[in-house]
């Protein structure tokens, strides 16, 4: 009995032993799971309960969720969230899609005119709507609802399409980046060792072979050991990660990144943010709402000693830079700038690393304020744009 199911989570490289699953057994065939519906354990019960016996480390819950989802086909939802707009105003029927010409056509609200309209359609509307350019909907060219086209809106409930949205009305879960990813390449750990500063400190846990030999011929053949600290990296690095949105297009590659950076540096910080850095971050997605950590408490607990590298792609509207709101997610008090002007001038030395093809920089105004706030010192991520870094930062 769910053998197949095991063998799916090892093969998603979950560290699930078979002592594990027995206790998963023994579980069932106590109960554990809830009441019985026709002689079956309900979905959501057996997931829970499958969770606790089988991850032992939250961090690996989004790996457990894919193969828990890729054996159970057509699993339930877990979640849900609740709406404050009807369901059915955005239930999408049918796909629409325009031309170049068309999309070129349509006018992008500025921010003010933005949310007073969307606070007009709230009151006005009374029922669904689809393909339209004024009304909360779908398909259309409205800047309010999903699966439509429009340059600047705010995109409310339903997934992305454009990636174009100012605004996000809905409560989004992202996942933390696995540091345990095998890298692709040690490429990457190698020009990361560009940025080293060893320094002997702490206990004597290393034999010096040369004094120990120099010690004992001086001692007349008898044995004198000599210790000294073990050496280590003595370079600190804060990493601020940008995680969900477009960031989930390269996963892998900054996965791979985190792994090099927690193996290579021993004095490491690391912080998430989304899009751009505001008044907190977190450093667990799961609890990124219960558990804030302010900027400025950031600012004041590392000293400028801490080498800053930013990971994101900077591809976002400009308001989320530019405009306090501006953020997808919240209203913040400051513009994004602001926040990014404090961190550099904190960390004097710092760089942006991006994962987006270096050749679409030009074509993101987004992309443009951020490297123009950095110093222009933002590289991709890359072999070149790694070596690049660590050499700016170590001098």
């Amino acid at each position: 009995m769910l053998i197949d199911f095991f063998y799916t989570l090892r093969a998603a490289k979950l560290p699930v032993s078979v002592k594990e699953l027995l206790t998963l057994l023994e579980a069932l065939d106590k109960g554990l799971a809830g009441p019985r519906s026709e002689d079956a354990w309900s979905l959501d019960d057996f997931y829970f309960l499958a969770r606790i016996c089988l991850v032992k480390d939250e961090k690996l819950f989004d790996k457990f969720d894919q193969a828990f989802g890729a054996y159970f086909k057509g699993m339930e939802m877990l979640t849900d969230w609740k709406k404050e707009l009807p369901e059915d105003w955005l239930k999408q029927v049918l796909q629409k899609e325009l031309s170049a010409e068309e999309k070129a056509a349509i006018e992008a609200m500025g921010w003010d005119e933005l949310m007073e309209t969307l606070k007009k359609r709230l009151e006005e509307q009374k029922g669904r709507h689809e393909g339209g350019s004024k009304w909360i909907g779908t398909n259309g060219t409205s800047p309010f609802g999903h699966g439509g086209y429009n340059p600047a809106g705010v995109r409310i409930g339903g997934p992305g399409k454009s990636r174009s949205a100012v605004k996000v009305w809905e409560q989004r879960a992202y996942r933390d980046y696995d540091d345990t990813q095998e890298l692709g390449t040690r490429n990457i750990k190698v020009a990361l060792r560009r940025l080293r500063r060893f320094a002997r400190e702490g206990n004597e846990l290393e034999l010096d072979l040369p004094d120990t030999i120099r010690a004992t011929a001086a001692n007349a053949g008898y044995l004198d050991i000599k210790m000294v600290p073990e050496r280590h990296n003595h370079v600190k690095v804060l990493l601020l990660m940008d995680v969900g949105g477009t960031m989930d297009d390269h996963i892998q590659r900054v996965e791979e990144l985190f792994s090099a950076v927690k193996t290579e540096f021993k004095h490491l910080e690391f912080y998430y943010f989304h899009n751009c850095v505001y008044d907190y971050m977190w450093k667990n997605n799961k609890r990124r709402y219960a558990e804030k950590f302010p900027t400025w408490d950031i600012i004041r607990k590392y000293n400028k000693d801490y080498k800053l590298i930013f990971v994101g792609d900077a591809t976002m509207s400009p308001y989320e830079v530019l405009q306090a709101g501006g953020s997808v997610e919240y209203n913040n008090e400051e513009p994004g700038a602001e926040w990014l002007k404090r961190l550099t001038h904190a960390f004097p030395k710092h760089a942006w690393i991006n994962p987006e093809p270096q050749g679409v920089w030009q074509y993101r105004q987004s992309i443009s304020l951020i490297q123009q706030l950095v110093g222009d010192r933002m590289f991709p991520l890359s072999l070149k744009g790694l070596e690049d870094t660590m050499r700016l930062l170590s001098k």
